[in-house]
Parts: C-alpha cells; structure tokens; sequence
C-alpha cells in the first residue's frame, strides 16, 4: 500500500505514466524541486514528515518505502 502510493507521488511529480520500484529518481530525470514536490506529497499522503537527506539517500521507490516502513516499526 505505501509503495503504491510513493509510486503515484514519483509518476506525478516526475510526469512519468511508467517507473519501476528500483529506477533510480536521478537517472529518471529527478532533481532538488522534483525531490521537494515528492517530499511534500508524502507528507500529504501519509502524513509522514520525511527529511530531504532521506529521500536523497533513499533515492529508489524500494528504498524509500523500506525506510520509512522500518522507521514506523521502530515507533
């Protein structure tokens, strides 16, 4: 459920119809208003507050997700 939704959030900000979980958000054309944009809609649409560095970090769908998925567990 959470991947879906990061997955719609990238395919918005990035106006792109196909993005597999492991495409890399730079290598599809991403960059800091991008990554801001997605970051805002996470929050939006999880009501997660995620740091930029983070979504820097975990630049990947997959990644961000198991992130922020261990971060909940940890909570």
């Amino acid at each position: 459920m959470t991947e879906q939704k990061i997955s719609k959030i990238w395919k918005d900000a990035l106006k792109l119809d196909d993005i597999s979980d492991d495409d890399d958000f730079f290598a599809l054309g991403g960059h800091s208003l991008i990554m801001a944009e997605i970051q805002a809609g996470i929050t939006k649409e999880l009501g997660v507050e995620v740091p930029m560095d983070e979504l820097f970090r975990y630049s990947t769908i997959k990644g961000i997700t198991a992130h922020l998925e261990s971060r909940a567990a940890v909570s």
